[in-house]
């Protein structure tokens, strides 16, 4: 298939995992998540993007199966309002691209508590968070679960 191809042959290409990426596995599988793809190949024509994660759950533990494509970050850059532009920038690329290639998965992106509680607590984070309807996966990097999930 024409995406294994371009994974193996582009390996040393993709983009550096962020920080908590492997908290974040660990709290999905501990979730009941399947990670199905590490990272999540996006590809739309001959473009090819990378998200973070992709995870099923099984259809034993949920009626319908649910899938999800995770792209995980870290906000621990200098600024973390440039952060969260850069965030909402990918995650816009990524649904659009979901919606023709994938529109069975949902995409969220994760974070960690401490972000959350220190950003996303702020009001005007809140507005845009609200405005742009951002789902969220939660979680405590230190024991690697998930605590909350915002749709």
């Amino acid at each position: 298939m024409l995406i294994e191809a371009y994974r193996k042959a582009i390996l040393n290409v993709m983009p550096k995992l962020d920080i908590i990426h492997n908290a974040v596995k660990n709290a999905m599988i501990k979730d009941g998540w399947i990670i199905t793809d590490d990272p999540y190949i996006i590809q739309y024509r001959r473009t090819i993007l990378y998200a973070d994660l992709g995870a099923e759950r099984p259809i034993a533990i949920e009626r319908d199966g649910q899938k999800l494509v995770v792209e995980v970050k870290s906000f621990l850059g200098t600024s973390k309002i440039q952060d969260l532009k850069e965030a909402l920038g990918q995650y816009d690329i990524y649904r659009y691209l979901l919606e023709e290639t994938a529109p069975d998965r949902k995409l969220y992106v994760a974070v960690s508590a401490i972000a959350f509680s220190s950003f996303f607590k702020q009001d005007v984070i809140q507005l845009i968070l609200n405005k742009h309807q951002l789902p969220l996966i939660i979680v405590d990097t230190e024991t690697e679960e998930i605590t909350q999930w915002i749709n």
